[in-house]
């Protein structure tokens, strides 16, 4: 993300900064009989393709020349509005180019500091955020990626909880659970209009939370959203990444889902973080906290 002008720019942060994440969870709303409006956390069936809709992708293809590029128009609330999930996203099984040096040796690798100033600078922190920069760690990990390489990301995250993350992506790496691409968050980001397909893996983004005033819990450093296409938000109509309704049908297994009692979910309940797929009033599958929200 930090060569402009390709058509992977703003693909990681686009699905961060635009995810429902953290959203407050204190009842569970009564759906109504308009799908537009609805707060049930299912889609209707006629929103989910079956378990049988043809698979396009095959691990390790090179994503479409497309990606991050198609601006989606915007409703009143700002999200895209979008149709089914393009052919070439279902399945999705790519990994993007690594935007970090890879790390030495062969195996799982980590390096964690206090986040320099020129990494806090093209993140989103500023003043006012609910975190002070010195609070926030940068960690450079090693991941698996979709095309059965190894790969380099990196990610802000609270200074307090750097090593029980870095101890669950340790784990998913041994699991060869695959990451389409791990990155920080950038400013230009909260800026950039919806397309709909990004594909995020990262922890800090100073933002509140989708339709309220108080700070998400990524702003705090305290939260991570892993594969944020695979593993969508949904609130009744409402589907962030919006191209990713393919994936609401949980039934599936494709590469890059997380499902109940899977590595994943394991992994961060051992570090005592919840799931936003246990959710009861929406169901945020690609996302954890430490306070459950």
């Amino acid at each position: 993300m930090y060569a402009a002008g390709t058509a992977m720019v703003g693909v990681v942060t686009l699905a961060l900064v635009l995810s429902g994440c953290g959203e407050a969870l204190d009842a569970d709303p009564s759906p109504t009989a308009d799908a537009s409006t609805s707060t049930s956390a299912e889609p209707s069936p006629s929103d989910v393709p079956s378990s049988t809709s043809p698979s396009v992708a095959e691990p390790g293809s090179a994503p479409p020349p497309w990606l991050g590029t198609r601006v989606l128009k915007e409703d009143a609330e700002g999200y895209g509005i979008a149709g089914p999930t393009p052919k070439e996203l279902r399945n999705r099984a790519w990994t993007l180019p690594d935007m970090m040096p890879m790390l030495p040796g062969d195996g799982f690798t980590a390096e964690v500091d206090i986040a320099p100033d020129e990494v806090i600078a093209r993140s989103t922190w500023a003043p006012g955020c609910p975190v002070s920069r010195r609070e926030l760690t940068w960690v450079r990990m090693t991941f698996w990626g979709f095309d059965g390489a190894r790969h380099t990301g990196e990610m802000l995250i609270n200074a307090r909880v750097a090593e029980d993350v870095v101890g669950v992506f340790r784990r998913l790496y041994e699991a060869r659970f695959p990451i389409e691409q791990m990155d920080i968050t950038t400013k230009a980001a909260l800026d950039a209009p919806p397309t709909g397909d990004g594909n995020g893996t990262g922890g800090f983004v100073c933002r509140p939370s989708v339709g309220q005033t108080s700070f998400s819990q990524h702003a705090y450093g305290l939260a991570i959203d892993l594969n944020t296409f695979q593993n969508p938000y949904v609130k009744g109509a409402r589907v962030i990444p919006e191209l990713a309704r393919w994936y609401l049908n949980r039934s599936r297994r494709a590469p890059g889902m997380i499902h109940d009692g899977d590595v994943v979910v394991q992994a961060f309940a051992d570090i005592g973080w919840e799931w936003g797929g246990d959710w009861n009033s929406l169901k945020d599958y690609q996302h954890f906290s430490e306070n459950g929200t």
